[in-house]
């Protein structure tokens, strides 16, 4: 206990939400009062969007610095404030609002706590270690990197230059593992949607391979044995979809490092007719948009030749196309109507396939891409 913190919330005036006594007066009955801390919406208030179930939260953090660290400075000072050795490792969440469309709060018929550890991050507190990527979780990713790349992980005392392999392994470590797990539960990678969130990952974990550990040949795919022998225990998806989640990364691979090639000609190109030592904005953010060549190598190798582009050009640029895709993709939801009071809903998919239900509420949704839609709640439901 005298390494954690836990924090409450403060209450919010604004809001109409009062300090969380009852959480603080259980805490009290666990932990030194003096290691209870108070936190403010942006840090305690937990909320999943602009509408939607919201609440308080409480947060236990731990500091683990060394007791010299300790002594100049009182972790309470460092909570919530990005040290990377003073860090919550577990939230609880008290779902006790919903949000509604005009910003307003609303009691929850029925409420809940919901609870999340950090799985990495408890791994480094027992193991005794200052880094996710110390633990047991990482290391034998890190070592199969280190095996196919011919590059070294340096843990302690890193210069400059082993700094940024250390970072490029690190993001290949922990982009597969992400990476692969979602594709062993059935997300390809795609430009639109959650495919297009695997694809920029994946991507910015290829890039760091090309650019920092020299890969220039797909090499990533064959971190997937490595996670299949050392989670295929509990999660099979990840033992049984193996084969599939190499290909595909092998695949993703080979396409964008074709990319990267194709996007290096066309910025020599860029460089051969560009007149100074400053490239236009707006043909490094064509480089980016149409052909997919990352900003910032189209920044380093335009440094090392001594060059750079307008940012505020690119910058500019980028805006515009996010204005174009915001507007596209814009949706107002108003709240639910409620035709059956009460917390009335239940699951039936263990006994029944067939049912014939009643709607509980719904809400319309007005979406400039698919038109005007509605959501609707069901009585019974066969999905958990």
């Amino acid at each position: 206990k005298d390494i954690l913190y836990v924090t409450v919330f403060e209450g919010s005036k604004e809001e109409n939400v009062p300090f969380d006594q009852e959480a603080y007066d259980i805490w009290k009955g666990l932990i030194d009062e003096d290691r209870i801390l108070l936190g403010n919406k942006k840090d305690n208030f937990w909320e999943m969007g602009d509408q939607g179930p919201c609440g308080p939260c409480s947060e236990i953090h731990v500091d683990i610095r060394s007791a010299e660290e300790k002594a100049q400075k009182p972790g309470k000072e460092l909570v919530n404030n990005d040290h990377p050795q003073v860090v919550e490792i577990w939230n609880n969440v008290f779902m006790e609002f919903n949000r509604k469309a005009d910003g307003s709060l609303e009691k929850l018929p029925a409420q809940h706590v919901d609870t999340g550890m950090g799985f990495e991050r408890l791994c480094m507190v027992l193991q005794n270690v200052q880094s996710n990527y110390d633990t047991d979780v990482f290391t034998p990713l890190i070592e199969k990197i280190e095996n196919l790349t011919g590059k070294k992980y340096t843990a302690k005392n890193a210069s400059e230059a082993e700094e940024k392999t250390n970072i490029a392994i690190r993001v290949i470590a922990d982009h597969v593992r992400a990476v692969a797990f979602a594709i062993a539960d059935g997300q390809l990678p795609s430009n639109g949607g959650a495919g297009y969130v695997i694809r920029r990952i994946l991507r910015r974990a290829i890039r760091y391979g090309f650019t920092f550990l020299d890969k220039k040949e797909p090499f990533i795919n064959e971190l997937v044995a490595v996670l299949a022998a050392q989670m295929g225990e509990f999660f099979p998806e990840i033992k049984s979809q193996q084969s599939l989640v190499t290909n595909v990364i092998k695949e993703e691979e080979a396409s964008f490092l074709r990319t990267l090639d194709q996007g290096l000609q066309l910025l020599d190109n860029v460089i051969a007719q560009n007149e100074g030592k400053e490239v236009a904005g707006a043909k490094a953010f064509e480089l980016y948009d149409t052909f997919g060549f990352p900003e910032d190598l189209t920044a380093l190798i335009l440094k090392e030749k001594g060059m750079s582009y307008d940012k505020d050009g690119f910058d500019a640029e980028l805006k515009k196309q996010k204005d174009r895709s915001r507007a596209a993709s814009e949706v107002a939801t108003d709240d639910w109507v409620v035709l059956t009071d009460g917390n009335v809903e239940t699951f039936v998919g263990y006994d029944q396939t067939v049912n014939e239900v009643k709607i509980t509420r719904y809400r319309k949704v007005d979406s400039k891409k698919d038109g005007l839609l509605y959501q609707i709640v069901l009585e019974h439901t066969f999905l958990p």
